[in-house]
């Protein structure tokens, strides 16, 4: 068991941390995940002002009630759906993070407040003359989309979070580029895109916004690269077509050789084929005028086609 003494100093130790965690969140990094990313050579903390600034609220509120209904138009605001409001008061953010969506109060001398739209955006990345990693000068431009994720921070870690976001792209695009070569580029625009969304996320999540995506839109290649490329493409599918022609004469000849075995073993296998060629010809509508000959006397003009016809000749005579 714990002694009475040692609860009194558990006790203390949780209140004071209670305490430097209530001031941190009010003077720093609130309930909704702000973070400062900024500092100055004097970044005074303390409640030395105070007084004056109790004073100054004070007399606000007695000037909004003098003034009532009048001053109720300058106190009552709102904020569409997509927006949200981020509040200082008397220069320091106010604590309850961002306001919104709907109806806020604000004291009219001592609160002032921004509108953050929170839609997805989109802007082009201007296009970038880069040199590639083969040494080739090409012209690339990109879509990035993105959106505010944290109002706080877009507001109070960057003076204006659209201008670097887009200054971040476009040195981002050169950067990526600059390590791929032509054809590389050409080939892998989702990879090329997808690390590009990756280098912008890491960059731009202390600023409160977030990119949803970057796709790249055109490559433009200088006119000599063109036409140099179009003349190789043009030349590698002319050297295919000369393969692919050569080939199909190898096997059509292959083939006819084989045609020709099979047709020179029986004689009635050539008079039909004639008939053949004869019907495929008549079939057709021409002005084709046809002599037919007889198969004996083509013969003559075969190989030792002369002596055979003279030995059946006298086999006949001698019958």
């Amino acid at each position: 068991m714990y002694s009475m003494s040692d609860e009194h100093k558990q006790l203390n130790l949780s209140q004071e941390e209670m305490g430097r965690n209530s001031v941190s969140d009010v003077s720093g990094a609130n309930s909704h995940g702000f973070k400062k990313n900024y500092g100055t050579a004097y970044d005074d903390d303390s409640e030395g002002d105070s007084c004056c600034s109790l004073l100054i609220t004070i007399f606000s509120y007695i000037l909004v009630l003098l003034t009532l209904p009048v001053s109720i138009w300058g106190c009552v605001k709102v904020v569409q759906e997509y927006e949200r409001a981020v509040i200082f008061r008397l220069g320091r953010l106010k604590s309850g993070g961002a306001k919104g969506p709907g109806l806020f109060f604000i004291v009219p001398c001592i609160d002032t407040y921004r509108c953050v739209d929170l839609r997805t955006g989109a802007f082009d990345v201007p296009p970038q003359e880069i040199l590639t990693k083969d040494s080739v000068t090409v012209s690339v431009d990109a879509v990035v989309y993105y959106q505010v994720s944290n109002p706080l921070a877009a507001i109070c870690n960057n003076d204006d979070y659209n201008r670097s976001t887009r200054l971040l792209a476009a040195t981002t695009l050169r950067n990526v580029l600059g390590t791929r070569n032509l054809s590389e580029i050409l080939s892998e625009r989702e990879s090329i895109g997808e690390k590009m969304h990756k280098n912008l996320e890491i960059a731009t999540e202390p600023w409160g916004v977030h990119v949803d995506r970057v796709e790249i839109k055109d490559v433009r290649l200088p006119q000599q690269m063109q036409r140099a490329m179009a003349a190789e493409a043009e030349a590698t599918r002319e050297a295919r077509a000369k393969v692919i022609a050569a080939e199909g004469e190898q096997r059509s000849s292959t083939a006819l050789k084989e045609a020709a075995d099979i047709i020179s073993t029986s004689p009635a296998a050539l008079q039909l084929r004639y008939l053949q060629t004869l019907n495929t010809i008549s079939a057709e509508k021409n002005s084709t005028i046809i002599f037919p000959v007889p198969m004996e006397f083509m013969q003559s003009f075969l190989p030792g086609g002369g002596l055979k016809l003279r030995k059946r000749n006298a086999v006949f005579e001698e019958e």
